[in-house]
């Protein structure tokens, strides 16, 4: 890449619920606006949000992506929000491109809009929305090696001041977050994170054995009761793929009365 690439895994929260003041969303909220005060501003956005799964991966190719609201039961404003971020139709096809020169049979959506997991975190990092953006799929296998390789893709990459940002969340059970809180619930929920962040973040383990950790992520203490289904993770495998190194900073919130983290890594090429 010709300058370096800002890599950012975050956990976004519950649905809506962070644009609507909740109290329990409050230290994300401002985790996010302290690390977007940080970050260089970026040329355009790549988002692998964990809303939207594919049989391969598809990228968002319309100049102008609408808002998909792919969330219920919340109320009337919450379906009245606006992004008006638009698409990047040069860079999705670059997308495209550097996946199917790694094999994978990528395809672009010119009728896709942006779903929550983009929409949602992005109006509080960046709430002019004059960003150009483009979102990546999972893969529907949800397949941790396949997603640590659409990372390791994406390195070939070509754009000065890429924002890469993997949007999911550390912990994802959802029975878990409207159950009474125990001291089990929460040591369970600590232990996967305390883990996560060694994983993610020290110089002590090789990058064979870190990709090897985040593979077999089921090892890990709490593993499915933390992640009931995967989809929440995997984002993290593609940042880590594509940075390929430490992550340089780890930062913790409590949403929704868990223990929740995101990671940050500036990768040089």
């Amino acid at each position: 890449m010709t300058t370096p690439t800002d890599v950012l895994f975050i956990s976004h929260g519950g649905g809506p619920m962070p644009l609507l003041g909740d109290p329990g969303h409050r230290e994300m909220v401002d985790r996010l606006n302290e690390i977007a005060g940080r970050l260089h501003r970026p040329s355009a956005i790549l988002m692998i949000s964990a809303h939207w799964e594919a049989s391969v991966p598809s990228i968002t190719s319309g100049a102008n992506p609408p808002l998909i609201y792919d969330y219920s039961g919340f109320p009337p404003e919450s379906y009245a929000i606006q992004y008006p971020a638009p698409g990047e139709p040069a860079l999705a096809r670059q997308v495209q491109g550097v996946l199917e020169q790694a094999g994978f049979s990528a395809q672009l959506d010119d009728q896709r809009g942006f779903d929550h997991g983009m929409f949602v975190p992005l109006k509080l990092m960046y709430p002019e929305a004059d960003i150009p953006c483009v979102q990546l799929s999972l893969v529907n296998s949800l397949d941790a090696a396949t997603h640590l390789a659409i990372g390791q893709a994406l390195q070939a990459l070509d754009v000065d001041d890429l924002l890469v940002i993997g949007s999911g969340f550390s912990f994802h059970n959802m029975r878990a977050f409207f159950a009474p809180t125990t001291p089990e619930i929460e040591a369970r929920n600590q232990a996967f994170e305390d883990w996560l962040a060694v994983t993610c973040t020290s110089a002590d383990i090789s990058e064979a054995e870190r990709a090897e950790r985040l593979v077999h992520w089921e090892r890990a203490p709490h593993a499915r009761f933390c992640h009931p289904r995967e989809e929440h993770l995997l984002p993290l495998h593609v940042c880590y793929g594509l940075a390929g190194q430490p992550s340089q900073e780890h930062v913790s919130a409590m949403i929704l009365g868990k223990q929740s983290g995101m990671f940050y890594w500036r990768v040089a090429r």
